[in-house]
């Protein structure tokens, strides 16, 4: 059930997309609507919202349309979807459909294959209703591109979404679909959650796996995002199992499925909460404030929580490392005719990763084990570490990125993004809850990272956050600045 603020902003759009998506799905189960009406109210609702966020740029109902005659699938898999149109992100080819990669060599780009994650969504009943921006390449915290130009904050189009699935979190907010696809490196799936107000979860490495030139890498993943804890655990089980083709894929949940955690949460947790890594990460006061207000609330309802963090020396390092080798390995093949698009900070980010040496990228694997370990230590007497998303509330749309956090002065494209590190680094699961209102009644998220391969047990914590925040709500018009 949703519930609202009294001042919460208003919804106008078709009733349909009030719901969350596990109602809709249960509906579309017995027949009571068609994934037609779903399309209906999906397209109705993108028509409508979309000059002022710019959050879906590519649709294409009549690919969708077909896939809606045409739905066949095993109504008793958990992950059944049933017909509900949902996004995909654009750097995830979808058969058929324009995907640009946000970036101008490949504006006119439409594969005649999908990904193998975009395959297993549509064999499971999700209907793609279209592509969702992201920044050039997914490099960024801020979505725009010089193809589709930038996407606006629902909650006051004058911010900043996040990136790089701010497409899918605008659009989510906004109730242009059910359910949207993400991916995440240094906190695309959770930054873009919590500026707009849903969940945005980075699963661990494997668990929803797609396809890439870098089949062993393991940092960057795919994942889910929705407007409630449950639906995103749906939207997981849709997305998770065995890829043979992709070589860090592994099977879905061995019993049950991620909804039926959920569903079963209880409020007696153990919480870590760290507001800075040891130092490492920067909070202003009014996010800290507030977070730990929300803490209370989770205590207040039964949880253990204090305040603890694990050794994490040299994470900033190493994730850098990290990132760096990615960049290389994605400029290693690029042709100078799609380079020579770049933006320059993600120039500057391959030049950074091509100029590393063997021993920086055998330190980071070295340190990268040292603090897995720390944090698996740390799971022995707590089921989730707290702390935030990001250290700051959204910032303008014309910032490209924040420079100044908890008073202090950053000087690197990355460093507002510090709270992302960890779950990358370490490969563990993490999500971003809402738990707002926030400062001046905008979005806000907490971040809760999971013990390894512990997805069901996070989804579990996350629903105990949302509950006693008194969530989910329902979607938003855009307000205007």
């Amino acid at each position: 059930m949703t519930t609202q603020p009294p001042d919460w902003p208003d919804f106008t759009g078709p009733e349909l997309c009030r719901l969350q998506a596990h109602e809709l799905v249960a509906l579309l189960k017995k027949g009571e609507v068609s994934p037609r009406d779903c399309l209906d109210a999906a397209f109705a609702r993108i028509e409508a919202v979309e000059p002022a966020i710019n959050a879906m740029p590519t649709t294409c109902p009549e690919r969708a349309y077909a896939a809606a005659d045409n739905l066949d699938g095993d109504a008793d898999q958990p992950g059944w979807l049933a017909g509900l149109p949902l996004g995909i992100k654009d750097l995830n080819p979808v058969a058929g459909v324009r995907t640009t990669f946000g970036t101008r060599a490949f504006a006119d780009f439409v594969p005649d294959k999908s990904d193998p994650l975009v395959a297993r969504i549509e064999a499971r009943g999700g209907i793609v209703a279209g592509k969702t921006n992201t920044p050039e390449m997914g490099a960024g915290a801020n979505t725009f591109n010089a193809v589709f130009g930038a996407t606006l904050n629902p909650w006051d189009t004058v911010l900043n979404p996040g990136g790089s699935s701010g497409g899918a979190a605008a659009g989510l907010a906004t109730g242009e679909v059910w359910l949207s696809h993400g991916s995440d490196h240094g906190g695309s799936l959770r930054t873009p959650a919590a500026y707009c107000g849903i969940v945005g979860m980075r699963p661990s490495p494997g668990r929803a796996a797609s396809a890439s030139p870098a089949g062993f890498m393991t940092e960057g993943t795919q994942g889910p995002m929705a407007r409630s804890v449950r639906d995103c655990a749906l939207f997981l089980d849709c997305m998770a199992g065995h890829t043979p083709s992709i070589p860090i894929s592994f099977p879905g949940p061995e019993g049950g499925s991620f909804q039926d955690a959920v569903i079963a949460a209880t409020p007696k947790i153990r919480v870590g909460f760290s507001a800075d890594f040891n130092g490492m990460a920067q909070v202003d006061a009014e996010v800290l404030d507030h977070l730990k207000m929300v803490l209370g609330l989770v205590e207040g309802a039964g949880a253990t929580v204090e305040e603890a963090c694990p050794d994490l020396a040299n994470l900033e390092r190493t994730y850098f490392t990290l990132r760096g080798m990615d960049m290389a390995i994605t400029a290693r093949n690029m042709p100078e005719e799609v380079k020579r698009h770049f933006k320059q900070t993600l120039i500057d980010n391959m030049a950074f990763g091509r100029s590393m040496s063997v021993d920086d990228v055998a330190d980071a694997h070295l340190n990268r084990t040292v603090i897995f370990n720390n944090m698996v230590e740390f799971f022995a007497s707590h089921d989730v570490l707290a702390c935030p998303v990001v250290g700051c509330m959204p910032h303008p749309q014309t910032e490209e990125w924040v420079k100044v956090v908890g008073g202090k002065e950053l000087t690197g494209y990355m460093d507002w993004l510090r709270f992302a590190f960890l779950a990358t680094t370490a490969g563990l699961p993490s999500i971003s809850v809402p738990v707002g209102p926030g400062p001046r009644g905008l979005p806000i998220g907490i971040q809760l990272i999971g013990k390894p391969r512990g997805e069901a047990a996070l989804l579990a914590a996350a629903q105990v956050f949302e509950t006693a925040t008194g969530g989910p709500k329902m979607p938003i018009d855009p307000v205007a600045a």
